[in-house]
């Protein structure tokens, strides 16, 4: 058994101790997001239309991401609203950065990996930076809207008298807070990621204005800023959706009273 086996068998023991069921179904989700983008890959590979192969795949591991996540409905219901909306307005930005940008391809960095290879592989790689850029703020865009709905939920399951203006005023303080975790997740993880590439630019003395043009970093760059984007969108997202769902709930049952 090599080194990933061993952490994949110990991830899937820790997340059934901590989580029971709901763990279970947690990895089983992951394990069934991962061939859903190998099929993402290999139908990009028989020159599907990249866009609209994304945009199916993306809803499918946004559907199974929440829903093998949470079992409450109204929570799981209202982060797939809030996620299907704020991906839609990111992908429409991503192939607008990447038009403007131009940041697909590989860079002078790659010369040594790619030598003796072919680049002749028959694949758009505008499109492919595109298709980068969209999955991976997929679980950034989920997780916050998650966050927000479930706690919010409670706090409405724990006082049900809630008034609108509360409501937003809790939305606001669970926002923020969610908010700076989430985006330092993000960018602590990019940095990890490109740490020996920031190191390689450094010792090879490169200057500030190579930096900002260095394709390689300036890709990651894009797609953390992105993955930011989509946090902020699905907390603000969230919380009108919760919001409006609740007082919805409220008129109704001001109906029936009367």
């Amino acid at each position: 058994m090599n080194a990933i086996g061993l952490l994949i068998i110990i991830l899937f023991i820790l997340m059934v101790f901590v989580g029971g069921v709901q763990g279970m179904k947690a990895f089983v989700g992951l394990v069934l997001n991962f061939i859903v983008i190998f099929i993402l890959m290999i139908l990009i590979n028989w020159q599907f239309n990249a866009y609209i192969v994304t945009a199916l795949m993306s809803v499918i591991i946004l559907a199974l991401a929440i829903y093998l996540g949470a079992e409450n409905q109204f929570v799981t219901n209202t982060a797939f609203k809030t996620s299907l909306i704020v991906v839609s307005i990111l992908m429409v930005v991503a192939i607008l950065v990447q038009h403007l940008g131009q940041f697909q391809g590989f860079a002078t960095e790659n010369s040594e990996e790619l030598e003796g290879l072919s680049l002749n592989v028959g694949l758009p790689f505008t499109k492919v930076a595109v298709i980068v850029m969209v999955i991976s703020i997929l679980g950034a865009v989920a997780e916050a809207a998650m966050a927000i709905v479930a706690d919010l939920n409670e706090v409405i399951e724990r006082t049900p008298n809630l008034s609108k203006k509360s409501l937003y005023a809790h939305a606001h303080i669970i926002g923020g807070q969610i908010l700076g975790t989430a985006i330092n997740t993000l960018f602590f993880g990019v940095l990890g990621a490109n740490l020996p590439l920031l190191i390689w630019f450094i010792r090879l003395r490169y200057s500030i204005a190579m930096f900002f043009n260095a394709k390689l970093l300036m890709m990651e760059v894009v797609t953390m800023l992105l993955g930011m984007l989509g946090i902020l969108m699905s907390i603000w997202v969230a919380s009108r959706l919760v919001v409006h769902g609740y007082v919805k709930i409220q008129s109704k049952n001001m109906r029936k009273g009367e």
